[in-house]
């Protein structure tokens, strides 16, 4: 359905309810609404006030809902006159069938003077519209501290209700704070979906389990008083097709195997290609967020705007946000505070564990800062092996040659000191790359000094061990 066929059928619903047609405020809020832009994006467009966009919204979805029969909301106008257009009569105590042309009156119920002289503590809103229709959340964690991520919020916002994309991976190295990214993006714009989900894949490793819960979801909707016996459910993407939705799948990185290039699957789950693949090539207007240390191998780094796939690959704190860990672990006037949170490379987990160990032993940052030192308490150790860990032994390999250098080395430096062929050389580096553990500049390499540091410390050891 095209935009002028929705407005048309609007305007003939609410004007057989009102005996007025649409004004211009209604128009725009539909017209925002259809093009899935948000109230504040909506009052922007159209000069009006955001209250105002909400509370005439609000009337209409209440407007829409007793005429039709169901449940309207922002979230599933679209879907909701769809459905309507496509039974050809809409019925409200009489068949009527949908016929006429579309018109604006002259004079509409919200003249130009009320535009942005709402005061703001009268915004109005009908719990109806505020609330998503359908939702699991109930994997989701606490949001707990959240720290300035307004840029990556701002991006992914933009990715999945401005420029509808399909399917998001937002990765980067543990403790970086991509969950609470996540669930912060939630909160913010689950009122835009008909659905919401969360799953984590330790909850819901096989397909069968996670495309069982998912699907219960939406027929439990679509047939609240339907036996749980012999149930017909659709195939998950046809659901996808019919209803927008947001799932997020968190530790996506639990689907592929350790001691392999990223992103390979484990045998039971590789299904999940062929349910990502119909996710990012069937039309839908859905989107699929996978949060995790590493990328399904069909979701590229790089990617154009012109596709319905992306990749976010998180970053540390800058140095204001970060700085709000250290007062919180009391440290606020401490000496050389930005020279410690570069060191540790702004990353929420690091800059908590040293801090710990910093406030419990009462170490000076400027004793810490001394040649270069780079501490590693047991618990960020463990961290890091678990990441370790998951890599081949060819990323191994280039790991230790890029924790013996001291700068930056190219990849004919790296190809000269290991004893690596070139086309195994490029594999790990991009495996690594995807894991967030290699640092690019130009066609120069090298680890997070964290990690390097990390390495070092585990070849002494195990040294340590061979000579006993």
């Amino acid at each position: 359905m095209n935009l002028k066929e929705a407005l048309k059928l609007a305007d003939k619903i609410v004007f057989d309810k009102t005996g007025e047609h649409l004004d211009d405020l209604q128009e725009a809020v539909l017209q925002g609404t259809i093009q899935r832009e948000t109230y504040k994006q909506i009052a922007k467009n159209f000069d009006y006030s955001e209250s105002s966009v909400r509370k005439v919204g609000a009337e209409l979805w209440e407007i829409l809902s007793e005429e039709l029969g169901e449940e309207v909301s922002k979230s599933n106008f679209r879907s909701a006159i769809e459905r309507l257009q496509n039974a050809s009569v809409v019925n409200f105590g009489q068949d009527v069938v949908v016929s006429g042309t579309f018109n604006i009156c002259g004079e509409g119920r919200h003249p130009p003077e009320q535009r942005n002289s709402d005061p703001p503590n009268q915004e109005t809103s009908n719990p109806k519209q505020t609330k998503t229709l359908h939702q699991d959340l109930s994997e989701m964690p606490e949001l707990g501290n959240f720290f300035d991520r307004t840029p990556q919020l701002q991006t992914l916002t933009t990715w999945i209700l401005q420029q509808n994309c399909r399917l998001i991976a937002l990765t980067g190295i543990s403790g970086l704070g991509k969950t609470s990214l996540a669930v912060q993006l939630v909160q913010q714009i689950k009122d835009e979906f008909e659905y919401a989900a969360w799953y984590t894949l330790d909850e819901f490793p096989t397909i069968d389990k996670f495309q069982s819960n998912l699907t219960q979801l939406f027929f439990q909707s679509e047939n609240p008083d339907s036996s749980p016996t012999n149930q017909k459910r659709l195939p998950l993407i046809k659901y996808l097709q019919n209803h927008r939705c947001l799932v997020v799948l968190d530790d996506v990185h639990n689907l592929f195997s350790s001691g392999e290039f990223a992103g390979k699957y484990k045998p039971k789950y590789e299904e999940y290609r062929s349910l990502f693949k119909q996710i990012e090539k069937l039309s839908h207007q859905s989107c699929f967020l996978l949060v995790g240390w590493e990328p399904p191998k069909e979701v590229p780094q790089l990617t154009s705007e012109n596709t319905p796939i992306r990749t976010l690959q998180l970053t540390g704190l800058d140095t204001a946000a970060a700085g709000e860990i250290l007062r919180d672990k009391g440290l606020a006037e401490i000496d050389n505070c930005e020279a410690l949170i570069h060191r540790y490379q702004g990353n929420p987990l690091w800059l908590k564990s040293v801090a710990t160990l910093i406030q419990e032993l009462g170490i000076g940052a400027s004793e810490l800062l001394i040649d270069d030192t780079i501490l590693l308490p047991e618990d960020l150790k463990d961290v890091l092996q678990q990441q370790y860990d998951r890599t081949s032994e060819l990323e191994k390999q280039v790991m230790s040659l890029l924790a013996t250098e001291n700068q930056p080395v190219n990849f004919a430096n790296l190809l000269q000191n290991g004893q690596i062929s070139s086309s195994d050389l490029l594999n790990a580096l991009q495996s690594l790359s995807r894991r967030c553990l290699l640092e690019k500049e130009a066609s120069l390499y090298t680890l997070p000094p964290v990690l390097k540091q990390y390495i070092k410390t585990r070849r002494s050891h195990l040294t340590n061990i061979d000579s006993e």
